[in-house]
């Protein structure tokens, strides 16, 4: 004998309700994963931010963070190690370390951007003639492209900074031609996705013009995965600026720039660490904190095209 159990009228509804607590428990329960996820994220993104703040504010207004004279010799101080009074220490001048790292910000900061606005225009110049026209002129660009790429940026940058001469005018140059490749061989992919698509060839079919057509349709659709690549190259490039201000190709003395601060610190490493050590974090945690910001960016621009 089997027994059938039934819903009765008062069960009803109460079965009603438990499916839709289950139901809104299965549909919640992702968002607040999702939600807990973007929550480490942001906790994770605060530290970069607050070192890319307050490297902004140095290089904009130095004199917020320091009162010090960073030229300012005191022959009685020399070698101090770092203090309340002097963050960073003194060096063998008896300089202050932590305003002169403050200073040489700006410097530094302002040669990384005039780098980056190089490769951004000589790329997008190559990679849209590449794309757009084909032939020979792709041909040429891309095998160009190819041998630029099997050089390292740093050597490259040294290159070409030798054969400029010194100076941070001349280090950015050196440092924004030699990120051209990587910017062009991006850019001409994007530009030959945009030339097979619908609305640039109803463009050329309602007879508009070839430089309309590549001004209007496709350098637009080219500058996002752009931007995002050079905003990965901001840490790239500040590290290689300061490379070779390290060598002596940067700013001369007693002119404070990151590279060179710490260059001038490396015969005092057994007595004085802390002229090579500091202002090396500082550079160290600018790169990095760019690159984990850069990299955070170009990730939500890439859901935002999900």
């Amino acid at each position: 004998m089997t027994t059938q159990l039934t819903l009765t009228a008062p069960t009803r509804p109460l079965a009603r309700v438990l499916s839709i607590l289950v139901r809104s428990r299965e549909i919640t329960a992702p968002n607040r994963v999702e939600r807990r996820r973007r929550l480490r994220a942001a906790v994770g993104l605060a530290a970069p931010t607050a070192v890319l703040a307050t490297v902004l504010i140095a290089a904009l207004a130095p004199t917020l963070l320091t009162s010090a004279d960073p030229l300012a010799v005191d022959a009685g101080g020399r070698f101090l190690a770092p203090s309340a009074e002097h963050w960073f220490g003194t060096d063998y001048l008896g300089r202050d370390i932590f305003s002169r790292v403050v200073h040489g910000t700006g410097l530094t900061l302002r040669a990384t951007a005039l780098a980056l606005a190089i490769s951004l225009v000589a790329s997008s110049a190559l990679g849209l003639l590449a794309g757009f026209l084909g032939g020979w002129v792709d041909t040429v660009i891309s095998r160009a492209v190819d041998v630029v790429l099997s050089i390292p940026a740093l050597l490259l940058s040294l290159v070409l900074v030798t054969a400029l001469g010194t100076g941070t005018l001349k280090v950015a140059v050196a440092v924004g031609l030699a990120s051209v490749a990587a910017l062009t061989r991006l850019t001409r992919g994007e530009v030959l996705k945009a030339s097979t698509s619908r609305y640039v060839e109803a463009a050329r079919l309602s007879g508009v013009r070839w430089y309309t057509i590549l001004w209007r349709h496709v350098l637009p659709h080219a500058t996002g995965p752009v931007i995002a690549l050079l905003a990965l190259q901001i840490g790239e490039a500040i590290l290689i600026i300061a490379g070779l201000s390290f060598l002596g190709f940067g700013a001369q003395l007693p002119t404070p720039e990151w590279g060179s601060i710490v260059s001038e610190g490396r015969n005092y490493l057994a007595n004085a660490p802390w002229m090579t050590t500091l202002p090396g974090a500082v550079i160290i945690a600018t790169v990095v904190s760019a690159n984990r910001l850069s990299h955070a960016i170009s990730e939500h621009g890439k859901e935002a095209l999900r």
